[in-house]
């Protein structure tokens, strides 16, 4: 079983391999509230006002910056979604890969520090 605490303490790296959708249901049972959408993991954020969903994209950014693997961001006035996948697997056609969990867990323990 793997816990949000692993997921924290690993670096994303590059890959082109993409995990075995039956390994989803471990990694999904350490980052709750995100879900599958096709070739990625997605999770809807929800804020008081535009302030606190900027200064969220903000927070966030450093640490996407540094594991080097950028999600898709839908933001509005009180919400941002994040969908994260990884393009270099399955031939460069996309797909989820153990980076776009391990970025899940860093982005939703910043929305618990500070968010929620």
């Amino acid at each position: 079983m793997i816990k949000t605490t692993d997921l924290l303490a690993k670096k994303s790296h590059h890959t082109t391999t993409a995990l075995d959708p039956a390994s989803f249901p471990m990694y999904f049972a350490a980052i709750p509230g995100w879900s599958q959408d096709g070739p990625r993991i997605v999770k809807t954020f929800q804020f008081k006002n535009y302030y606190e969903t900027l200064a969220f994209i903000n927070a966030i950014a450093y640490v996407i910056h540094a594991e080097d693997h950028h999600p898709e961001l839908i933001v509005t006035y009180n919400r941002c979604v994040i969908k994260f996948n990884t393009h270099t697997v399955n031939d460069g056609k996309g797909g989820i890969s153990e980076n776009d969990f391990i970025c899940a867990a860093k982005v939703d323990g910043i929305y618990q520090q500070s968010f929620s």
